[in-house]
């Protein structure tokens, strides 16, 4: 069973590690760094926010997202090697729309490599477009549906 919740402080250290494993994966290389001490905090009390996927309760994944005026910014996904292609991913997206939605925000952006192909296949299936190639990111935009029927 898959749930998905609002992060608490305990769940640093799994985000941190989820972080990392996401990096190496994306980039294909060992040498990555985690976060900057203190990056984690905006989304702990604000409204900011990070959503975790568990997975029979185990951790599984998380999102972190940004709110800005007019949009949100999915800043990090990560679902963790064992637990990719069982819906964990969308479930993460949907909570970070809901939440915009709940915020009457009505755009979602993202960055993607490239080279992540299965990421952007993702992202297309689940209404994400192509807006821009920065060096070697995708933008990618989705318009939204809010709350009040827009």
């Amino acid at each position: 069973m898959i749930t998905v919740r609002i992060a608490a402080d305990k769940d640093r250290t799994k985000i941190e590690e989820l972080f990392v494993e996401m990096l190496k994966s994306v980039y294909l290389s060992e040498d990555t760094e985690g976060y900057e001490e203190g990056y984690l905090d905006k989304f702990f009390g604000g409204s900011d926010r990070i959503y975790v996927a568990e997975f029979d309760g185990e951790f599984a994944g998380y999102i972190a997202v940004e709110v800005h005026d007019g949009f949100i910014y999915i800043d990090d996904i990560s679902v963790g090697s064992g637990y990719r292609g069982l819906g964990i991913g969308t479930m993460l997206i949907g909570a970070a729309e809901a939440y915009a939605a709940e915020l009457g925000i009505d755009v979602s952006v993202l960055h993607v490599e490239a080279q992540n192909t299965s990421a952007l296949r993702l992202y297309e299936r689940l209404g994400y477009s192509r807006a821009s190639l920065e060096e070697s990111r995708y933008i990618m935009t989705k318009k939204l549906l809010c709350e009040r029927g827009e």
